[in-house]
């Protein structure tokens, strides 16, 4: 199980998008399972909302291993105290709050949440 953060899957999804190749290559490698904080799965289905498709896609996701992670009634301070320690963007913390609260890697393309991840020990090996 690994925790996949909004570009991940967003790049999966569309054979256009610069990442991917490298959005495959990550779920072909890890095929266990796939955790997602309900804020980053509303950020992969908004385009797809857009277009009318979201139920569909949505489907799909969960057809490959797409699980959206409950943290629990203490997730405000969970997000609150990795934000202030971190100065990430509040999607960006809600993906290593959950890669954190599980004790799985994470896996990412944005630059700033790798850098705190690798920090961490909590980036997927690789990418």
């Amino acid at each position: 199980m690994i925790v996949l953060d909004a570009g991940v899957l967003i790049g999966f999804l569309d054979s256009a998008d610069a990442h991917h190749e490298a959005a495959v290559a990550i779920l072909e490698q890890n095929p266990s399972g796939y955790l997602v904080h309900p804020l980053t799965a509303a950020e992969v289905l908004v385009g797809p909302a857009k277009r009318g498709v979201e139920d569909q896609v949505w489907r799909d996701l969960r057809g490959i291993g797409v699980e959206v992670a409950d943290l629990g009634h203490d997730e405000p301070l969970a997000l609150a105290r990795l934000r202030a320690q971190w100065g990430l963007k509040m999607p960006d913390t809600c993906v290593l709050a959950t890669a954190e609260q599980f004790d799985v890697y994470l896996a990412t393309f944005d630059r700033q949440l790798a850098n705190v991840a690798t920090r961490t020990a909590l980036l997927l090996p690789g990418v």
